[in-house]
């Protein structure tokens, strides 16, 4: 099967995140099954316009707002009757591939943008973006879809989208959960710790995290922060300062940027992950913390609460920095409850492994 791929950015992408790592793997499954695969995928600054990886090919074009246009006039001159199926991912926008591909298409999404619009565009965009949604969500609620969790699922059917179109699959984690030895002997810090890891960015909320361990320090007076991530905007330039001139500097430490083997040591190594975005398809750093060992406290909201077994492997709360830091406080305080949870999450994330999510997602595409 020749497989021709629209997604707005690869793995390799300055703004890349989990979905893209997920993109990615299957397309590499994919390739070791035989299937061919391009991406389309936008362009950035020190990107090779056209790249081969694991066996799949990744086309540059254009930014992040000249993709879509640049991907219609590409498949238009190069890709017509190429493919055996073409997936349009809806990362915040589709491609609108139903309009112009000779084809079998569908839709590939992992979330909604909805109230996100308002916390990653500046007005008046981002009203506009809000208002525009729903109407081009109507005209895609034909096509069969492809999401990763059953609240994104939800979600289309409030659009108009058919349930028996919808496929949900499993995400896959990019590394095994750790054995059961290490589960065993592996020592968290002498010290509470709450992680902070991804993106410093509106719709993360860190600053939630932030507000909360401020909040159940004054009950656990030796609670440490470890924030993550990185963030080239205002908002991430004015959270760090807060924790640069916080009076408890001493017992926050920011790491950046990190690599992968960074950041499972540091998922082994903390007390809790806290997870606070406004809205995601799946929250995949719970599922990589609970592999390495590590329960959540996470906001009620989609993607988190799939991700997060409430009272199994973490605590679902109200999103508010009251409820995070109760949370906190109460697993940390109950020491039985929190193995409990640990041990529950630990043996979940064993769930999400790279076999049965391309199973899964091999199955649906054989669908159409």
């Amino acid at each position: 099967m020749k497989i021709l791929w629209f997604t707005w950015k690869d793995k390799k992408h300055p703004q890349a995140g989990g979905a893209e790592l997920v993109n990615e793997e299957l397309a590499k499954r994919l390739v070791v099954d035989g299937h061919e695969v391009i991406f389309i995928v936008a362009g950035f600054k020190g990107g090779a316009v056209e790249e081969m990886i694991n066996g799949y090919k990744i086309i540059r074009l254009g930014n992040r707002w000249t993709v879509y246009w640049q991907a219609y006039r590409y498949y238009k001159r190069q890709l017509v009757g190429y493919a055996d199926l073409v997936i349009d991912e809806m990362n915040t926008i589709p491609f609108f591939c139903k309009f112009y591909v000779k084809e079998r298409n569908i839709l590939f999404t992992y979330q909604l943008c909805r109230k996100i619009w308002f916390y990653q565009i500046s007005f008046p965009l981002s009203l506009l973006g809000y208002i525009l949604e729903p109407f081009y969500l109507h005209f895609l609620r034909d096509r069969m879809v492809i999401t990763e969790s059953e609240s994104t699922k939800i979600d289309l059917q409030r659009f108009g989208f058919k349930k028996e179109k919808i496929f949900v699959f499993p995400i896959s984690l990019s590394q095994e959960p750790i054995s059961e030895e290490l589960f065993s002997e592996e020592k968290k810090e002498d010290a509470p710790t709450i992680l902070y890891f991804g993106s410093l960015r509106a719709m993360k909320r860190p600053d939630h995290v932030w507000q909360a361990f401020k909040l159940a320090k004054k009950e656990i007076p030796n609670l440490r922060l470890w924030v993550a991530g990185a963030g080239i905007c205002n908002y991430a330039r004015q959270f760090l300062k807060k924790l640069e001139r916080s009076k408890y500097h001493d017992d926050i430490r920011y790491f950046g940027r990190i690599n992968e083997r960074e950041k499972l040591s540091l998922m082994r190594r903390a007390h809790l992950v806290a997870v606070t975005s406004v809205k995601e398809g799946w929250g995949i750093v719970i599922t990589e913390a609970n592999s390495q060992g590590t329960p959540a406290v996470v906001y009620d909201v989609d993607g988190l609460r799939d991700a997060c077994k409430n009272g199994k492997t973490g605590s679902v709360i109200k999103a508010s920095p009251h409820y995070l830091a109760n949370a906190i406080m109460q697993l940390l305080g109950n020491k039985t409850l929190y193995e409990s949870y640990r041990l529950c999450a630990w043996k979940d994330s064993f769930f999400y492994n790279k076999e049965t999510s391309y199973k899964h997602f091999i199955n649906i595409i054989h669908k159409f």
